[in-house]
C-alpha cells in the first residue's frame, strides 16, 4: 500500500475544506486534502452555486413572459417566450465546471496535495483512502474533517423516481407540470419559487406552523404575500406521508387529521440537512458529539489531539461562509498562529423573491437577552432606486440599544438585498452605533440609502418618510 506522511491532512473538499488546504499551503504547511467527487462540495457542485443560476435564469424567464403578455409597465414586448431547461442546465453546468476547476488550480498552485477517493480514519493519525488506483495511506500530524452534509430523506418518502431532492431538482432536463415541495426552509422556497418562475404548479407542504423559521416575522411576511400573488400554495402544520398507490399524488395528513392528496410529477424533499459522520469511520475514534454533530471548542478542535473539524458536521449554522471563516482559522492555529472563533454576528441569506438578509441579534433576540432597544424601519416603496427598479416591496430595518445606540442587528428584504450583506455584517464586527451609520453619506440613488434612514428613523429623525 502506498504510503504519504504530510503534517497537514484535510478531508473534504467543500468550501472549509479547499479554503483551509489552500491557506495552510500558503503558510507553507505540507498538506494533503482528500477529496471523493469534484473540488467544491455540495456548495460549488449542488447547492449554493448551480441554486443561484437556476434562479437567476427563473428571473430572466419570468421577466420575459410579463413582456410577451403585454402586461409589462415599462412597454416592453416580447414574442414567442419558451425555455430550453437542458440548454439552462448545461449553462448552469459550465459555471460549476469553471469554479470546480478553478478550486483545483487554486490547490495546485498553493502546493497541496490532492488525492481523489474515499477516505476511512484507521486512528487519529491515520486514514486509508479509496482510489482508482487501490489503498491509499496517509499519515498526518493533524487532520481536519471537513466532510459536510447530506439532505435528510424522510421514512415515507425515500429518495428514488418521483421524490428528489435539491440534487436532482438542479439537474432536471424539463419543468415539471406540477411540483409539491415537502419543506418550507429557505431550499424548499428558493427551489419552489424558481420553478413556479420556470412554469410549474407549486405547492409547498410544511410540517410546523410557519415558514422560514430561522428568520423573524416581519422578515417572512414579504415572502408569504409574494408567494400567494405568485400562485403558489401553502399548507402549513400538514405532514407529507407517502405517494399514492398510482405514485402520482402525495399523500398529505392535514392539522384535523385529516388526508388529502396532491398531485405531482416531482415531489421536492427539503425537509433538512445532517452532518455526513457515516462512512469515514470516525466511529472508530470516538469523538464528542453535540447531538448529531461533532462537538468543537472555539478553535475548532474535536475531544481529540490534532483532529480539528469544521463546517456543516460541527453543527448550525450551516453555512458556505461560516465553513470557510473556521478552514481559514483552523489553517493558522496549525501554523502557530494565535487565532480562536470571535465573530460577532455570521450574516444568512434567503434568495427568495424577495430576498431576505439577516445580521445580528431580531428585535425579538435583542429583548429576550435583555436588550433595551431603538427599532428603525424604512420601506424601500420610500426609495427612489427601488421604484426605477420595480421592486418596492419590503424594508431594511436596524436593531439597536436604546442607551449607547450599539448595532446589534441589521435585516432587510427586498429584491437584491443579499448584496447589503456584507456592509451589514461589517458594521456589527465594528461595533458600529446609530450615529455612524447615520452620518455615512450613501450614494444616492441605490437602495443603501434606506441603510441610513433606517438608522435616522432609529434616532428618531427620518428624513423621507
Amino acid at each position: 500500500m502506498k504510503e504519504i506522511i504530510c503534517k497537514l491532512l484535510v478531508i473534504g473538499a467543500g468550501p472549509g475544506g479547499y479554503v483551509c488546504a489552500i491557506r495552510a499551503g500558503q503558510l507553507g504547511i505540507d498538506t494533503v486534502i482528500v477529496e471523493m467527487e469534484k473540488p467544491g462540495g455540495t456548495c460549488l457542485n449542488i447547492g449554493c452555486i448551480p441554486s443561484k443560476a437556476i434562479i437567476h435564469a427563473a428571473d430572466e424567464f419570468d421577466a420575459a413572459r410579463r413582456m410577451a403578455s403585454g402586461r409589462d409597465p415599462l412597454g416592453i414586448r416580447a414574442e414567442g417566450v419558451t425555455i430550453d431547461l437542458a440548454r439552462t442546465i448545461a449553462w448552469k453546468d459550465g459555471i460549476v465546471g469553471r469554479l470546480t476547476g478553478g478550486v483545483a488550480a487554486l490547490l495546485q498552485k498553493a502546493r497541496v496535495k490532492q488525492v481523489h477517493g474515499r477516505a476511512r480514519f484507521r486512528d487519529g493519525k491515520t486514514v486509508e483512502v479509496e482510489t482508482e488506483t487501490g489503498a491509499q495511506l496517509i499519515r498526518a500530524e493533524s487532520i481536519v474533517i471537513a466532510t459536510g452534509s447530506e439532505p435528510v430523506e424522510l421514512p415515507g418518502l425515500p429518495f428514488g423516481g418521483r421524490v428528489i431532492s435539491s440534487t436532482e431538482a438542479l439537474a432536471l432536463q424539463s419543468v415539471p407540470e406540477r411540483l409539491v415541495v415537502v419543506g418550507a426552509g429557505y431550499i424548499g422556497l428558493e427551489l419552489g419559487t424558481a420553478f413556479a418562475k420556470l412554469g410549474s404548479s407549486v405547492t409547498i407542504v410544511e410540517a410546523t406552523g410557519r415558514m422560514l423559521p430561522q428568520y423573524d416575522a416581519d422578515l417572512v411576511r414579504s415572502v408569504a404575500k409574494a408567494l400567494k400573488e405568485r400562485g403558489i400554495e401553502l399548507h402549513l402544520m400538514a405532514k407529507a406521508k407517502a405517494l399514492s398507490d398510482a405514485e402520482e399524488s402525495l399523500i398529505v395528513e392535514q392539522a384535523d387529521g385529516r388526508e388529502m392528496k396532491l398531485p405531482a410529477d416531482c415531489v421536492l424533499v427539503t425537509v433538512g440537512r445532517r452532518p455526513r459522520t457515516t462512512g469515514a469511520g470516525l466511529e472508530e475514534l470516538d469523538l464528542d458529539r453535540a447531538g448529531p454533530y461533532l462537538r468543537i471548542d472555539d478553535r475548532c478542535r474535536t475531544s481529540m489531539r490534532g483532529v480539528y473539524a469544521i463546517g456543516d458536521i460541527t453543527g448550525e449554522p450551516m453555512l458556505a461562509h461560516r465553513a470557510m471563516a473556521q478552514g481559514e482559522m483552523v489553517a493558522e492555529i496549525i501554523a502557530g498562529r494565535p487565532r480562536s472563533w470571535d465573530k460577532r454576528c455570521i450574516p444568512a441569506v434567503c434568495f427568495t423573491d424577495p430576498e431576505i438578509v439577516s445580521a445580528g441579534l431580531s428585535p425579538e433576540e435583542a429583548r429576550a437577552q435583555g436588550y433595551e432597544i431603538r427599532v428603525g424601519q424604512f420601506p424601500f416603496s420610500a426609495n427612489g432606486r427601488a421604484m426605477t427598479m420595480q421592486s418596492e416591496d419590503g424594508f431594511v430595518r436596524v436593531v439597536a440599544r436604546a442607551d449607547t445606540n450599539l448595532v446589534l442587528g441589521l435585516h432587510a428584504v427586498g429584491r437584491g438585498v443579499s448584496e447589503l450583506s456584507a456592509a451589514f455584517a461589517l458594521a456589527i464586527e465594528m461595533c458600529v452605533r446609530l450615529e455612524d451609520i447615520a452620518g455615512t453619506i450613501h450614494a444616492h440613488p441605490t437602495r443603501s440609502e434606506a441603510v441610513q434612514e433606517a438608522a435616522l428613523k432609529a434616532l428618531g429623525h427620518a428624513l423621507h418618510m
